[in-house]
């Protein structure tokens, strides 16, 4: 199959996610919304069940969602909750909603009683201080509440070794993504940035054996592409999400490719593979343990400016000239990291833009004019 063709279906499954939640309920499989941030889906695809991510909505406006939340709640966690409210999301069987910043906390709350006489909610509390001993066995206590949620929604019991299966198949997916980062780097006269994104996103509503199996075939036609012949300028993306099409298109217009990010819906969520030695669940506690490097995790270390730090070297290793901050509006750790992001990037000589956005925008005018005009810096030095 061609990279157009591959990338087409991909492409069609990341603009009509409700399309597909329909296609799996019509082929018996029970589906559980996932909120973000770090939920344990493996434990969803271990019950025979289809992990269905929820980040929001770049085509409804806040209506029903006003009535529970607060004006200053970001609108990704809105737009789920007014997804949930609208119809959109009736064919769920369930929703694990993690709680790991200011906004999910209430959020989770706000979905239970919204939801209460509509679809169970699986409440989920990250440790703050995931090193310690005890902060491991909070994650794992946390972990068994939601396994015995799944399994109540499942009718059955969710066994180790399907878990531990489990594991191996979202390690092959997270290895396979993370080669497509790469290769749609090397290959961005091929991969533009509205593809990168969907490629990307339909992972979120794709049972992940499928979706790794065509992932390959398209990441296999990628390496077999002579080098790319770019004449642009390459930037490294962050943020919590950055997958509107009409914003993505403003880089494929100003020749901007994206060599690589430190997105939450994107690279972060599968920077980390869990061990496939030993007791399944403590593996995915260990994984949670390990991951690194996002605003929302508390970093013992914090005054070394570690996170600012990987992100600069991010820009440098991946060969970018640049970095564009999408800046999620009312997000507190966003905008409390971002003086230190800043000095990072400033000490080492990273040229950057700052653009607030968020999940109802439809005018993307002055964002556009910032993007043109920081193509036309970096296409000069």
């Amino acid at each position: 199959m061609s990279i157009e063709a591959i990338v087409k279906e991909f492409s069609a499954v990341a603009a009509n996610p409700k399309g597909q939640l329909k296609a799996y309920k019509d082929a018996g499989k029970k589906c559980i919304g996932v909120m973000p941030y770090y939920a344990p889906e493996e434990l969803v695809y271990a019950a025979g069940m289809m992990p269905f991510g929820m980040w929001g909505s770049n085509n409804k406006t806040i209506q029903r969602a006003k009535e529970y939340c607060a004006t200053f709640y970001c609108t990704i966690a809105q737009l789920d909750l007014e997804m949930l409210l609208d119809g959109t999301m009736d064919l769920l069987d369930g929703v694990i909603t993690p709680t790991i910043c200011d906004t999910l906390r209430p959020m989770s709350q706000n979905i239970r009683v919204a939801m209460s006489e509509k679809l169970p909610c699986i409440f989920l509390a990250h440790p703050q201080n995931r090193f310690a001993d005890w902060g491991k066995q909070f994650c794992m206590d946390q972990y068994n509440d939601v396994k015995a949620g799944l399994e109540k929604i499942a009718g059955h019991e969710i066994k180790s070794e399907d878990i531990a299966a489990a594991i191996k198949v979202y390690n092959k997916s997270r290895a396979a993504r993370r080669e497509f980062v790469k290769l749609a780097s090397d290959h961005c006269d091929v991969i533009d940035p509205i593809m990168r994104s969907a490629v990307l996103k339909a992972a979120w509503f794709m049972d992940k054996a499928e979706y790794t199996e065509k992932l390959n075939a398209l990441n296999a036609e990628l390496k077999a592409l002579p080098a790319a012949k770019w004449n642009g300028v390459k930037v490294v993306t962050s943020g919590i999400i950055c997958d509107n099409p009409v914003l993505l298109k403003v880089f494929k217009d100003n020749n901007v490719a994206i060599a690589a990010d430190d997105v939450a819906h994107e690279s972060r969520a599968f920077r980390t593979d869990a061990s496939e030695e030993g007791d399944p669940m403590m593996a995915l506690v260990e994984q949670f343990t390990n991951t690194d490097y996002d605003v929302l995790l508390y970093d013992p270390q914090s005054s070394k400016n570690r996170r600012g730090e990987f992100v600069a070297n991010l820009v440098k290793e991946s060969g970018a000239q640049g970095l564009v901050l999408f800046m999620q509006q009312f997000c507190d750790p966003e905008e409390m990291e971002f003086p230190y992001l800043k000095r990072a990037l400033d000490a080492a000589g990273i040229p950057f833009i700052k653009l607030g956005v968020d999940q109802q925008m439809r005018d993307f005018g002055q964002a556009a004019t910032a993007i043109q005009a920081f193509a036309d810096v970096l296409s000069v030095q």
